[in-house]
């Protein structure tokens, strides 16, 4: 199967307003480590960036410390993001922060429609403490279980602000609007960056789960050559929804090396033309990533 390149990757932020997007682009930008990250916005008064952040700005593009930029995008989104690529900046991702009120799904669908770019993942920021009431908004109840559905990732944020009892109350309420995205429970939007952006650090190869101090979780996946890189990237975002992000590549039946990107219960796989070497990087929290589950996948897909 002759895979495109796909582009670089796009993820769109979007959650009720009051839920933290704002905080959550900063954080990300404060730890883009090493990454060009590109934000787009509507209007830049909707999306402060931290002052200590910004090297320089004109009426379209705030420079960020660290090569990452923020664009308007106005009412354009398409036209922003061709643009994007006539800027001579160096774009490893996009993030487009979508309105509290906007629908991300049909942003998404837009994003599909743009050569040189691809859709990676949605990710929508829930309020802990206000998301049930919310819902329950004769105006605006019906947006919000709309952006619950859309999601890959949800952020359940602000988790200070309630016990541990209405976590696990939310958190299953969540499921019952979408079984497919991974749950992130968070405080002040304090998320791992890779997991929201998939930029993965080298962490070296090894077929066991290492867990960090944060509480991250990574497993490292060794397919073996000629495999069907396809259906594993599929098993990976179908089966296993303790997964939260995994990026890797493997290589293919004829001898092609291939990405792989998975997002919640999202996925896309693209020929690459430099010889990484193969390897897949899982990230979840604390003992979701079961090993014995992973080692039945290798033995379905006989990977070892």
């Amino acid at each position: 199967m002759n895979l495109p390149d796909r582009g670089t990757p796009v993820t769109v932020l979007s959650g009720y307003l009051g839920a933290g997007k704002t905080t959550l682009v900063n954080h990300l930008l404060r730890n883009a480590n090493g990454q060009k990250l590109a934000v787009l916005v509507n209007d830049f008064g909707d999306l402060p960036i931290d002052e200590d952040l910004i090297e320089a700005s004109d009426d379209e593009v705030i420079s960020i410390t660290g090569g990452c930029i923020c664009c308007s995008f106005g009412n354009d989104l398409s036209v922003a993001l061709s643009e994007l690529g006539g800027m001579n900046q160096s774009v490893d991702h996009i993030l487009i922060e979508a309105s509290g009120v906007a629908r991300p799904d049909a942003v998404m669908g837009s994003v599909g429609l743009v050569s040189g770019v691809s859709p990676d993942g949605i990710v929508i920021l829930v309020d802990a403490e206000t998301i049930q009431k919310a819902a329950r908004d004769k105006y605006m109840g019906g947006t919000i279980i709309a952006q619950l559905q859309a999601a890959d990732l949800l952020i359940l944020n602000k988790v200070d602000l309630v016990t541990e009892e209405k976590v696990g109350v939310i958190s299953a309420w969540l499921v019952s609007h979408n079984k497919n995205a991974t749950i992130l429970p968070s405080a002040y939007c304090k998320v791992e960056p890779s997991i929201v952006l998939g930029h993965f650090a080298q962490r070296g190869y090894a077929r066991d789960v290492h867990q960090d101090a944060a509480g991250l979780s990574t497993l490292t996946l060794l397919p073996k050559h000629g495999i069907n890189v396809h259906e594993l990237a599929e098993t990976l975002a179908k089966d296993y929804p303790n997964i939260a992000r995994a990026k890797g590549f493997a290589t293919n039946e004829n001898g092609e090396k291939i990405l792989i990107q998975v997002v919640g219960s999202r996925f896309n796989t693209s020929i690459v033309s430099k010889d990484f070497p193969d390897g897949i990087v899982c990230l979840g929290f604390g003992d979701q990533l079961e090993i014995h589950g992973f080692k039945c996948l290798f033995h379905l897909l006989k990977l070892w």
